[in-house]
């Protein structure tokens, strides 16, 4: 078994070989191990086809990373108020320890991790977190008062937008590490503690 392969069994359930890297996908990877020290395990699951890492990375890095009205904390406080709800083990240490480093507050990472209720989260955070879990819970409820009730928390309509996709992305995101027992990176775990 090369290394490549050893890496993607420890990543998730699943047998599957590695693709030969694009030079793009390699370069990422590259970056990924210069700026957090590894390659986080969901790129390394997908990496046995080439057209779908792109895919993911593109949008994954579009929605967490791009320019938006939300921050990059709020967006990673979506991330694991979703992944809570749907309890996926992968997304809830990696993107806990993000809302940690980001925020500064192991106790916040925590408590979003186990019931943002808990937390003691702005009126703007509430809005936006229970907005995310209802369309989570059940996307077919969501109406014109939720959407007000974000408005009123001062979101834009493009926040709005974002705060779907985000929340939209980490339900597709949840099922796909639950379906194939994706691993965190061992690193996660003791990050901004």
């Amino acid at each position: 078994m090369t290394g490549e392969a050893a890496a993607m069994l420890g990543a998730m359930a699943l047998d599957l070989a590695p693709a030969a890297p694009t030079p793009e996908m390699a370069a990422y990877f590259d970056k990924c191990r210069e700026k957090i020290g590894f390659v986080p395990n969901v790129l390394v699951a997908y990496s046995h086809d080439m057209a779908k890492l792109a895919a993911f990375a593109a949008f994954y890095n579009d929605l967490m990373l791009a320019p938006s009205g939300l921050s990059k904390l709020e967006r990673e406080m979506i991330a694991v108020a979703v992944s809570a709800e749907n309890r996926c083990h992968y997304c809830l240490v990696a993107h806990g320890a993000a809302v940690r480093q980001l925020s500064g507050d192991p106790v916040l990472g925590e408590q979003l991790v186990t019931n943002y209720r808990a937390a003691a989260l702005t009126p703007r955070q509430r809005a936006m977190l229970d907005f995310s879990v209802k369309l989570t819970r059940e996307s077919y409820a969501v109406e014109e008062d939720d959407r007000a009730r974000l408005r009123a928390a001062g979101f834009s309509e493009r926040d709005i937008w974002d705060i779907a996709a985000v929340a939209a992305f980490f339900n597709m995101s949840n099922r796909m590490a639950s379906a194939v027992d994706m691993r965190p990176n061992a690193e996660y775990h003791g990050q901004a503690r």
